[in-house]
């Protein structure tokens, strides 16, 4: 920070935020002014220093777009500081929906009507980017992208043979006619773009005083590729009509008012003008992929890795999606 002129003095302050990512969060002040750290785990399974590197990039392009993101402020390549790269960034002063909501926002449907859309606006506003023209074009390769997607969690599933105990494959309903499914009816051509690469209603965070986003976070996993991918994990995990929170993996509460998957998916068309005529392919491929990955930690609680309620309960939440899929592949609704 002295290097970077950011401020003088001690760090003082210091609070450590809690949210759904297992990197680390600390809030500071120095020299008068706020900031967060992002750091990633202290016992890191893969390289937690790329990652920063990645998101760190992310932000530092979105500078001065109407994509929102929280501003990053300054960034450490080198590991040797802190163990891991990392960086700090502007703190953020709005709420999470999914773990609670201010009055203004708890008490009103309409409220929550426009923060829905305004859920879709944020995602508009990723896909519409121009990523070559922000110095991201070297950030993925689009290339063969849906194809490797396929195959890879078709893979994923298999891997998961390595840890003893875990049940197999049966477990899952329909899971191999649904990657059947998917691998027939790729869409044949995408128009490239940024994707967030993991975009629900827990990483965002509204404003306090106002029914809007005020910041899209947790960019660890973006990247160039097919941003219809991210509508589709939005629908994947959005409640059904009627506010059905038994589908989906992210509960939210109050629900009524927040607009339902159609309204979505509309005003997403009308903000990007994008294709979306093989959108169910997005929304089934997107049920599929969080379904194997909430299956992974099953896996690894049979085998003792994991604790077996956690991995009871995320099972539970593969079979709900896989028949969520399995409806919307017979053109059923919710």
């Amino acid at each position: 920070m002295d290097d970077q002129g950011l401020g003088q003095g001690p760090i003082i302050d210091v609070v450590q935020l809690t949210g759904g990512s297992q990197n680390v969060l600390l809030r500071f002040k120095r020299g008068g002014r706020e900031y967060v750290l992002r750091r990633p785990p202290l016992n890191p399974r893969h390289d937690g220093s790329d990652t920063m590197r990645r998101e760190a990039r992310v932000l530092k392009a979105l500078k001065g777009s109407n994509v929102p993101h929280a501003g990053l402020i300054a960034a450490c390549d080198d590991a040797s500081v802190l163990g891991a790269a990392f960086y700090l960034m502007e703190p953020l002063d709005g709420f999470n929906a999914a773990v609670g909501m201010p009055s203004l926002h708890a008490g009103s449907p309409g409220a929550r009507h426009a923060m829905g859309l305004s859920v879709i606006d944020g995602l508009s506003s990723i896909a519409l980017i121009d990523y070559a023209a922000i110095g991201l074009g070297d950030f993925g390769k689009p290339e063969g992208f849906l194809q490797r997607q396929a195959q890879r969690w078709m893979k994923q599933l298999e891997g998961y043979a390595e840890f003893a105990g875990w049940p197999g494959p049966d477990g899952l309903p329909d899971v191999h006619a649904i990657g059947e499914w998917l691998n027939s009816h790729r869409p044949k051509t995408f128009r490239p773009g940024l994707m967030h690469g993991d975009f629900h209603l827990k990483n965002v965070m509204f404003r306090q005083d106002a029914p809007t986003l005020e910041a899209i976070i947790d960019w660890e996993l973006s990247t160039i590729g097919d941003p219809l991918i991210d509508l589709g994990w939005l629908l994947a995990t959005w409640p059904g009509p009627g506010g059905d929170m038994s589908q989906t993996t992210i509960v939210v509460h109050p629900w009524e008012g927040f607009p339902e998957s159609e309204e979505l998916v509309d005003a997403y068309g009308r903000l990007t003008g994008a294709d979306l005529s093989n959108l169910n392919w997005y929304r089934v491929f997107a049920c599929y992929k969080l379904a194997l990955i909430l299956e992974g930690s099953w896996a690894r609680a049979c085998a003792g890795k994991a604790p077996l309620e956690v991995g009871e309960r995320l099972h539970g939440n593969a079979v709900r999606l896989l028949g969520r899929a399995g409806r919307w592949i017979e053109g059923l609704a919710t």
